[in-house]
């Protein structure tokens, strides 16, 4: 079977949806080699980004081909990759991250897209109103023109068939899993390493994901208040305005020292900022899934996590769930896992036998199910 991609999120983007792209690419292409896949991405790739897919002879890399594509990138990729698609030979197209192309169907190209979340229904105020009309467009375009759709969540699922009227057999649930890195215990020679390259504290609690309204970081800033001194916060993400709003209440709270900000850290060097933390906090209002909660259960540390959306889905009961606006019984929680060491260790098994229904064999085989089955319908 020939299955093209839309590489732009794999070939351009270093955070979460670009991971998900190359991870399941990497995983199909390991455990389903006969395949051939073809990664369309409308710029010219990152090469770091691209070095972090398992590439092999069955896959290959393709840019618009003429051009003054080239310089239309966004309209090749939304338009007229679809001819490159019949002219390969595609049996199947794959959009990862929430959308399709035109013209899909008029050439018979089977398909299928994977929706990552509808929060910008959910909670409008966090976006700008001309992104939530155009996000809105694109998603539900290709929810009713896709063949299958892919959610990574249960709860994205609900809001899919919710907000879209898809009826709930087109919308199969398969989750996502991290980069297998982060299960690898590293030795101490190379966490010690890491510890002196950022100047890390001896001790600290962890975030990790971009620095944005949702996702309430400003939550832990206001637990820092309410616990002792020489508890410190790392958190790792892209500077925005976000974050400059966190810093300056920390700022005017005396918390400076003790919250500290690492805009540009390498992916290499995160499983052992992982594996250094003491407790890994995401207390995020929403999610389509939270794949920081499985890179730190696969880390080997105590999880505490935000009820209201599909965080409960990716920790489940090896996780603490606290309410996204109540710091106080956030700094509890906090406190209990720091004066707690049993259930801390408890807590780090229960993590780890967890994550085995993430195991990429699994999800590769559930994803490649799905693919035969639109690809033979």
């Amino acid at each position: 079977m020939i299955i093209g991609f839309d590489g732009k999120r794999a070939t351009q983007n270093g955070t979460g949806l670009g991971n998900y792209s190359r991870y399941i690419i990497s995983i199909l292409a390991k455990y389903y080699p006969l395949n051939t896949y073809r990664i369309y991405t409308p710029k010219k790739q990152k090469n770091f980004l691209v070095n972090r897919i398992s590439i092999g002879d069955n896959c290959k890399l393709l840019e618009p081909r003429k051009g003054l594509l080239n310089q239309l990138s966004s309209l090749w990729r939304s338009c007229f990759v679809s001819k490159e698609l019949q002219a390969d030979k595609v049996d199947l197209f794959v959009g990862l991250s929430n959308e399709l192309p035109l013209g899909l169907k008029k050439r018979g190209i089977s398909s299928i897209v994977v929706i990552h979340d509808l929060i910008f229904i959910r909670y409008p105020e966090f976006y700008k109103a001309i992104d939530c009309w155009i996000y809105k467009r694109k998603f539900k375009s290709a929810c009713l023109n896709s063949d299958k759709i892919i959610a990574v969540s249960e709860c994205t699922k609900r809001d899919i068939v919710t907000y879209f009227g898809v009826p709930e057999h087109k919308v199969a649930v398969v989750y996502q899993a991290c980069d297998p890195m982060f299960s690898k215990v590293l030795p101490a020679s190379t966490l010690r390493s890491i510890v002196q390259k950022y100047a890390l504290p001896s001790k600290y609690i962890l975030f990790v994901g971009s620095i944005e309204a949702r996702k309430n970081l400003l939550l832990i800033a206001q637990a820092l208040l309410l616990i002792p001194s020489d508890t410190h916060l790392v958190a790792v993400g892209r500077r925005t305005p976000y974050a400059d709003k966190v810093a300056d209440f920390c700022l005017h709270n005396g918390l400076s020292d003790r919250f500290m900000f690492f805009h540009d850290v390498l992916f290499a060097d995160l499983p052992a900022i992982y594996q250094k933390a003491e407790i890994f906090v995401y207390p995020s209002f929403f999610e389509g899934f939270g794949i920081p909660i499985i890179e730190a259960l696969s880390s080997g540390i105590p999880v505490i996590a935000a009820t209201g959306s599909c965080l409960e889905e990716a920790g489940g009961e090896a996780c603490i769930y606290v309410d996204p606006k109540d710091p106080k019984v956030l700094a509890e929680k906090i406190m209990l896992l720091k004066n707690n060491p049993a259930l801390v260790a408890e807590m780090c098994v229960r993590g780890k036998e967890y994550i085995k229904k993430f195991a990429d064999e699994s999800i590769a085989s559930q994803t490649m199910d799905l693919y035969c089955e639109v690809a033979n319908s």
